[in-house]
């Protein structure tokens, strides 16, 4: 059976590197039947926290990924990776070196590996000098531990990034040395900035953490880092995880870097947002205006109508709360070059103060009598209605772009529109 785990350190937040191993470990595992399991590398007792082991399985889950097994802890397992250590101490491929046990590194041999991304890759013993098994202070090395704890799972297949090629041939000698079955090892391309550079905040966030508060959805960050490193078989990018699992084939990975692109991942993001009725997106809205310290005092119902009018214009949540800031607060921001433009001109403050005075006459302020309104008093003044509507736009929103400005009017309500417009100006 098909068995991969991934193996996170909860010294820090979920890389979206890690996350995107993570990912097409169990693309990998559920597209072949197989397991999914999970492994925590908290051998550095020093580092490594709940608060980050919380988070990461928090995001794993977040992002659409489940697992077959209760995760093991390395922490709890220091005394199998010394049993085992000791028996290559006693078959004389290892030594001491004062409390650390070392293993001996034989010369003059060629290790090839047949990875299932980049195909052969060749190593030699001369290069690797002697390994350390277990540390002086009894903690297990990496490689060792990694090794013991792959053995134990019973993982078939290791795909993980490209800077784990070197722990390769060390690894194998391990499994040699200790009469064990090799898995099959897969390395991916790293993912690099734009720039071609090593992914880094300069290019954007860099944990999973951070996307989520920037107001990403799950299934469209997980979509978009599969992409990065394997091409669906399809014409379309935009694949669920369940849909990616039935078409995932390791084969078909690229071999070369993936460059992560922010305008990407937005646009994916947005293709998602658009294809969600009001009710899904209601309570990541609220969560994401709850972060704002905004939303309170506006009903469910009127949220809906406010997500349905903006979810076709917005990439993420927190462009959202951007854009309807006006809707949360009076004290909200102005285009400064919008309001030299249309607002402080006095004809154009004498207009809005004339509509204002009209609109307090309506008996109902729907979209459609809001229009009327401002189309009559347009006609009136002998000028389009895109002279009317520009500058009222930017008097209740503060914007000079978003959903129509008459359903704008009438889900902000009578007051708040009269009073804006009257208060326009410097």
């Amino acid at each position: 059976m098909v068995t991969v785990r991934f193996a996170p350190s909860p010294t820090g937040y979920l890389h979206l590197g890690s996350a995107r191993t993570a990912l097409f470990n169990w693309l990998y595992a559920r597209h072949a039947k197989g397991r999914f399991l999970l492994r925590i590398e908290d051998t550095d007792k020093v580092r490594s926290d709940k608060k980050y082991l919380d988070e990461i399985l928090e995001d794993l889950a977040w992002l659409g990924l489940d697992w077959d097994a209760p995760p093991i802890f390395q922490s709890e397992r220091f005394g199998l990776y010394r049993k085992k250590a000791e028996e290559l101490l006693a078959k004389g491929a290892a030594y001491r070196d004062g409390d650390a046990l070392i293993f001996k590194i034989v010369p003059g041999r060629a290790i090839d590996v047949e990875d299932m991304i980049h195909g052969r890759i060749s190593f030699q013993t001369d290069n690797i000098k002697d390994q350390v098994l277990i540390k002086s202070d009894g903690s297990p090395a990496y490689n060792f531990s990694c090794v013991v704890d792959d053995a134990a799972q019973e993982i078939s297949h290791i795909l993980r990034g490209d800077d784990h090629i070197s722990n390769t041939p060390k690894q194998i000698l391990f499994y040699e040395a200790l009469g064990l079955a090799l898995p099959r090892f897969g390395h991916m391309p790293l993912i690099m900035g734009a720039d071609g550079a090593k992914l880094s905040k300069r290019h954007g966030g860099v944990s999973v953490q951070e996307y989520k508060s920037e107001g990403f959805l799950p299934d469209a960050l997980a979509n978009y880092l599969f992409l990065l490193g394997w091409t669906p078989p399809t014409e379309t990018e935009v694949q669920h995880l369940e849909e990616a699992a039935k078409l995932f084939e390791i084969s078909a990975m690229n071999d070369v870097q993936a460059k992560f692109d922010l305008q990407k991942l937005k646009w994916i993001n947005g293709e998602y947002i658009m294809k969600k009725s009001a009710a899904e997106l209601l309570p990541p809205i609220k969560d994401q205006l709850a972060s704002e310290g905004w939303g309170a005092g506006m009903s469910d119902d009127d949220l809906s109508r406010l997500i349905d009018m903006y979810k076709i214009r917005i990439k993420t949540f927190r462009e959202f709360t951007e854009l309807t800031e006006s809707f949360f607060k009076d004290d909200f921001a102005v285009e400064e070059e919008a309001k030299k433009k249309y607002l402080d001109r006095p004809e154009s403050r004498d207009l809005l103060r004339e509509l204002a005075g009209r609109l307090e006459t309506l008996d109902d302020f729907k979209q459609e009598k809001i229009e009327a309104v401002c189309r009559s008093l347009a006609q009136a003044r002998g000028l389009k209605a895109a002279d009317l509507i520009h500058p009222s736009r930017l008097a209740v929103t503060g914007k000079t772009r978003g959903a129509g400005l008459f359903e704008l009017m009438e889900l902000l309500g009578r007051e708040k529109v009269i009073r804006r417009l009257r208060l326009a100006g410097p």
